[in-house]
């Protein structure tokens, strides 16, 4: 099954939903990060949350970025998303692995903590960017992200995110929506959701039977005139380059670059998204100097 992200409406615009399948790019980050069965539960979620939320900026060059905080050994989880559903991603600590929590499940909340912060920066090209901050209360990232678009955005939403991961550590299913109520919306349809949504199983089960993400938004939608506006294939990319990590390596100042260039030491930068290398010789670091001076 592709991976695949569809925006929708339903109720006469009531409601707005956008879901997708995830897991071609779910199985991309957890490789490059060589993550194990709880890191790639917790990247994956949220991957799949920031290529979802990516989706709902405005203009094409705005970007997104999702950080998770918790104080747990999962050590931060970033992602950062673009509007055409493309994401990349890290988690601090890849191969935290806890056992399966009370229900079994892998215990994403345990590895997040729930001692910090859930932020959201978008960066819609003004001097300054839009920072929304909750603090974390499930550690589950799906239901701290519904609490963060009713709080920052006065938005009632429900959030689900799913990642099915197997014994080999590659990843059988992985897909999520989020579903919000616009203003004006009947208080009857959100009751009538927010009962359906308790009565389904989890999305990877969907996605597991083969359904796809329209078949799944029917199913949860049925009766309630379900209409798709637009499709995309949501995908794993990473846009670093050389002339990014120059910068990066500029921007550490003259008195830090010369003692580099004076220890006559190469430098090396990885790309924390995609953990390409990037080398500077002493020759290279020289220019880099000149370019400042």
């Amino acid at each position: 099954m592709m991976d695949k992200l569809v925006k929708a409406i339903a109720v006469d615009g009531e409601i707005r939903i956008i879901g997708a399948i995830t897991t071609d790019l779910v199985n991309e980050g957890v490789k490059i990060h060589n993550c194990s069965a709880t890191a790639a539960a917790a990247l994956g979620r949220m991957l799949t949350a920031g290529a979802l939320m990516g989706t709902m900026l405005k203009s094409d060059k705005d970007t997104l970025s999702i950080k998770m905080q918790g104080g747990g050994e999962a050590k931060g989880v970033v992602v950062t998303a673009y509007p055409d559903g493309h994401v990349k991603g890290y988690i601090g600590n890849p191969y935290v692995d806890l056992p399966a929590n009370d229900k079994g499940k892998l215990d994403v909340g345990g590895a997040i903590g729930k001692n910090g912060m859930l932020t959201v920066i978008k960066d819609m090209g003004l001097k300054e960017p839009y920072v929304g901050q909750i603090p974390i209360y499930s550690g589950e990232i799906g239901d701290d992200l519904a609490y963060y678009f009713t709080v920052s955005e006065q938005t009632p939403s429900a959030v689900g995110l799913g990642v099915l991961v197997n014994n080999d550590l590659s990843i059988s299913a992985a897909g999520g929506f989020i579903i919000q109520m616009m203003p004006g919306a009947n208080e009857l349809t959100a009751d009538l959701i927010t009962y359906r949504l308790q009565e389904i199983s989890s999305i990877t089960d969907f996605i597991s039977k083969g359904m796809s993400i329209e078949e799944i938004l029917e199913f949860i939608f049925e009766g309630m005139n379900l209409k798709i506006l637009e499709s995309l294939t949501p995908e794993y990319r990473c846009d670093c380059s050389r002339e990014k990590v120059e910068r990066a390596l500029m921007s550490i100042g003259k008195k830090d670059l010369e003692e580099l260039y004076n220890d006559n030491k190469t430098e090396e930068l990885n790309c924390q998204f995609c953990n390409k290398s990037y080398h500077f010789n002493h020759q290279e670091i020289g220019q880099l100097l000149e370019q400042i001076k």
